[in-house]
């Protein structure tokens, strides 16, 4: 049974989990102990291509947010440990994994990282919920393939947003990422000329820059790390300066506008529109 403790906000009275999940209002937690026991027939009707596997150790936070996300519409699978979490992926094949970092047998960056090598979860989104707030552990993360890092606390409302935004991504990947142009958005970027159209206008640019674009539009709205770039772009081979990455991220900007490429502070940068 969940334990709760009350703490006041300067806005509203904020119901804070004695489990350390995150902060939920009071209305929200009320609700859920309303409803939780209610029958299967009164929840509502899954959205198509929306399956969630949630992977955490904390049986509170998995009724939780299991919850609130069914409440969305959601169908939400549950493991409670790492190696759990793979045989039920393997197995249902979820649109997006939610990994705890910290957990028994597996944790999540392993979890992630045994995923991602498999080529049926190479386009799976999954994104990591954790109290771990290290610019180490975020960076972990994301280098074994991590498509975000949310960090608790956070509010259900808020984690559900983040949920929405990240399956919105599935709907505006690249329309066929084996020809020659790859169509995103308003920008069309042709492998062969090296070149990125935006409407009428040809931009042209260098063999690197051209690389890291391609790199960021493979998936939008995925955060890449500043090492993951310069794995894939530049080769573990060769020495570059550290300012490197964010000069051909400064001549991108210039080239293409200043409203795709997305700084994130201390981790790396994504491609948005």
């Amino acid at each position: 049974m969940l334990e709760f403790e009350l703490e006041e906000d300067f806005q509203e009275t904020i119901v804070k989990p004695k489990t350390g999940f995150g902060m939920f209002s009071l209305e929200d937690a009320i609700e859920f102990y309303h409803q939780s026991f209610s029958s299967i027939t009164n929840r509502p009707f899954c959205m198509d291509n929306n399956k969630i596997l949630l992977v955490d150790d904390e049986p509170d936070i998995l009724d939780f947010v299991k919850y609130n996300l069914e409440k969305e519409g959601y169908e939400v699978l549950t493991a409670n440990d790492g190696e759990e979490g793979i045989l039920i992926a393997e197995k249902e094949h979820p649109n997006l994994i939610i990994l705890d970092i910290m957990m028994p047998k597996m944790d999540g960056v392993e979890v992630c990282r045994y995923l991602r090598n498999k080529p049926e979860f190479d386009k799976t989104l999954i994104t990591f919920l954790t109290a771990r707030e290290e610019d180490y552990s975020q960076i972990a993360a994301l280098d074994v393939g991590g498509d975000d890092y949310i960090t608790k606390p956070i509010r259900p409302r808020v984690l559900i947003s983040r949920v929405k935004a990240l399956l919105r991504r599935s709907d505006r990947q690249p329309d066929d990422e084996n020809s020659d142009v790859v169509r995103i958005g308003d920008l069309a970027i042709d492998r062969q000329r090296v070149s990125v159209q935006r409407g009428e206008e040809v931009i042209e640019l260098a063999k690197k820059e051209f690389e890291l674009l391609f790199l960021l539009v493979s998936k939008p709205g995925k955060v890449f790390s500043r090492e993951e770039i310069f794995n894939k772009v530049w080769g573990t081979d060769v020495i570059v300066g550290n300012r490197t990455i964010d000069v051909h991220i400064r001549k991108l900007r210039e080239k293409i506008g200043d409203d795709y490429i997305k700084t994130i502070k201390g981790i790396g940068y994504k491609f948005d529109f």
